[in-house]
């Protein structure tokens, strides 16, 4: 399409190329960034050139189309009057780093089921990320935050994992509040970091143990509720993706959802025990229950997509898929020292190599013991009885993994 010397709002609303559409002489340095986002989206924000203290800096002033044309011109005009009266418009209102973690915990934290959460984010960020933790969030950049990661990202996997969750979510925090105009620590970092050994391939996994964090942090967000409710089932139940999203309220029965054979990957039917904790999750989905049929569906009444969970994970800052979570609940399986069959039922795999009753039987309630010990780990309620479930299932002699 044809550029305009200025920008209008036709052209503000139509345009779909990625670049940088500068509103012309007399625009006061008024800019939209168009740029597609790593799930293929479009992303249009407003940004605004100014000297201040005689050096360039780029302020941002919202996203389109909650910030209309007409209202970022005008924020341009209040801007520039700001400066030319010799004050610093990013001064003392544009916060420190420590100030976006502080608002980025305070929008979370009564979500979180452990009260030592808030105090982890504090002492990791401020213990590891010193270097930028007193600085402005416009003085941040990627190369800043990649340069706090480096040190732990491959020694410390783990800690890198959080500090990164972490740093990530305070910086968005600070562009929904319109004082940056991109995440430092966000999508650029993706190329940047090398990818954490043993994370399960194409499908990125936590250690069991991030997992409880990683899911009070989803439950924080802004995303629409079933989205979220349907991650936190697919934990709970470490069932595929297209298992949950398609979950049917007829098939649920008592505390055992079956699964129809059309819609596993065995082509045959699976009882899925649920736990106590699954059962609060449907409990809560009942209370937003439509004529679809579905236990989680869209806005629109629809099967709720995996890229809607994807996208998710990526957004809150999360190193993990959806599916990944599987992984994660197989290595716990595995520290946990639950029998092989046990486990591998529990994901819906054909276990082969077993023989007389296992044949036979879907080891149902031996998983649903299994799954309501998971549910209790993901609702941090488990660590006093860890010790005992692994001597529970501990077999009399040891099972191969595969």
């Amino acid at each position: 399409m044809n550029r305009p010397r200025t920008l209008t709002a036709a052209f503000v609303r139509a345009v779909n190329k990625p670049g940088r559409y500068g509103d012309g002489r007399g625009g006061y340095g008024l800019s939209l960034l168009v740029r597609t986002t790593r799930n293929g989206r479009l992303s249009k924000t407003w940004s605004q050139r100014l000297y201040i203290g005689g050096k360039p800096a780029m302020v941002g002033l919202g996203s389109y189309p909650i910030v209309t044309l007409a209202e970022a011109r005008a924020k341009c005009v209040e801007n520039r009057r700001t400066v030319e009266h010799g004050r610093d418009l990013r001064s003392p209102e544009m916060p420190t780093v420590a100030v976006a973690l502080e608002k980025a915990i305070a929008t979370r934290e009564q979500h979180w089921r452990n009260p030592r959460t808030a105090k982890a984010w504090r002492s990791s960020v401020h213990n590891h990320a010193a270097a930028i933790i007193a600085r402005r969030v416009d003085q941040v950049s990627t190369a800043d935050v990649l340069a706090v990661l480096n040190p732990v990202w491959t020694t410390k996997p783990e800690l890198g994992r959080k500090l990164r969750q972490r740093l990530a979510m305070a910086f968005r925090w600070a562009v929904a509040a319109n004082h940056i105009s991109t995440n430092p620590a966000g999508e650029a970092l993706a190329g940047l970091l090398p990818r954490h050994a043993g994370t399960g391939g194409h499908f990125d996994s936590l250690p069991a143990s991030e997992v409880p964090a990683a899911l009070d942090t989803i439950d924080a967000s802004a995303a629409f509720w079933s989205t979220k409710a349907a991650i936190r089932m697919l934990a709970l139940t470490a069932t595929r993706s297209s298992e949950v999203r398609g979950m049917r309220w007829d098939e649920i029965h008592g505390d055992v959802w079956t699964i129809p054979a059309d819609r596993t990957k065995t082509a045959i039917p699976q009882r899925v025990p649920l736990s106590s904790a699954a059962l609060a999750v449907l409990d809560q989905a009942r209370i937003h229950s439509d004529d679809s049929g579905y236990v989680f569906p869209n806005r629109h009444g629809n099967q709720t997509t995996v890229e809607a969970l994807s996208k998710l994970c990526r957004d809150q800052g999360l190193a993990m898929t959806p599916h990944g979570l599987r992984s994660s609940f197989r290595s716990w399986c595995a520290e946990q020292g639950i029998p092989r069959e046990v486990a591998e039922m529990s994901l819906g795999h054909t276990v082969r190599g077993v023989e007389g009753a296992y044949q036979r039987s879907d080891l149902l309630d031996a998983r649903a013991k299994v799954m309501e010990q998971w549910g209790q780990h993901l609702s941090g309620k488990a660590s006093d009885n860890e010790a005992e479930h692994r001597r529970d299932h501990s077999p009399a002699s040891p099972v191969a993994t595969p």
